[in-house]
């Protein structure tokens, strides 16, 4: 079953994006911090929506969507972050599941596209993006993080 995230499954989606920072990037994230952030998505719509993956009521994958203005598209872009798929699930077409889901519900609500950004060298996942018919973009994304 697919569904938008409820504030029950407020401490799935923390345990799930801690390890996602860990596994992609080996860094911990402080648990105030990811769960106020993520507090914050489920309290207040347009901040964005967690959408969950669960097999026999357990939430086994994860994905938040966040919204960009596009004034050429005149139109919405949907952002994917934090996508995480339980390890003892992957490979098995719980990312696709997902992202097709996903992709038909950003379809319904006359979204311009879909976009994410990946860790650059996570390249297992740059494969699974591309398997499900995404491209790589023409742009590259620069940062200037005042979080650290």
């Amino acid at each position: 079953m697919i569904r938008k995230a409820k504030l029950e499954d407020l401490l799935t989606i923390v345990k799930f994006n801690q390890s996602l920072a860990m596994e992609i990037r080996r860094e911990k994230i402080k648990s105030e911090t990811i769960t106020s952030g993520i507090q914050a998505v489920l309290n207040d719509s347009k901040l964005g929506f967690y959408t969950v993956v669960e097999i026999e009521a357990k939430i086994i994958a994860i994905a938040l969507i966040t919204f960009e203005w596009s004034d050429w598209r005149n139109a919405w872009f949907w952002w994917l972050q934090d996508v995480y798929v339980e390890p003892s699930y992957r490979q098995q077409g719980v990312f696709r599941s997902l992202y097709m889901h996903l992709k038909q519900q950003a379809q319904l609500a006359q979204v311009a596209g879909l976009r994410l950004y990946v860790y650059k060298g996570n390249t297992k996942a740059q494969e699974v993006y591309q398997r499900v018919g995404m491209n790589l973009s023409n742009s590259l994304m620069f940062e200037d993080d005042f979080s650290n």
